[in-house]
């Protein structure tokens, strides 16, 4: 199933592709909502060796990204990046969602 409710960066793409190609039996990144975190939700991510029947789909540049459709509901029209900057490299998720969000990027309210 394909689902572009959300977006991934050129940035983010070529990260994911990097790394699942250095995992033999991972295909994809995971990216969870969870409750917890600092703001009330928190994202996780993971590697995964493919999708679940529920999953959404998102794929670009050879890079596939996972989500549940639980976590979709608050993830719609987000966008996940990549960041590398003085602070370190980390996944992002620019989610229009969100009316808080904690300094980290990793835990979010709706």
């Amino acid at each position: 199933m394909m689902d572009e409710t959300v977006t991934l960066s050129d940035a983010a793409a070529k990260r994911i592709a990097a790394i699942v190609a250095s995992e033999a039996d991972k295909s994809a990144l995971r990216i969870s909502v969870e409750g917890g975190g600092c703001s009330g939700f928190s994202y996780k991510f993971e590697l995964d060796k493919g999708p679940q029947d529920d999953d959404i789909v998102v794929t670009k540049d050879g890079a596939t990204l996972l989500i549940d459709s639980m976590s979709i509901a608050y993830m719609t029209g987000s966008e996940v990046d990549f960041v590398d900057n003085l602070l370190g490299q980390s996944f992002q998720i620019n989610n229009p969602n969100a009316v808080a969000s904690c300094g980290c990027g990793t835990s979010f309210s709706v």
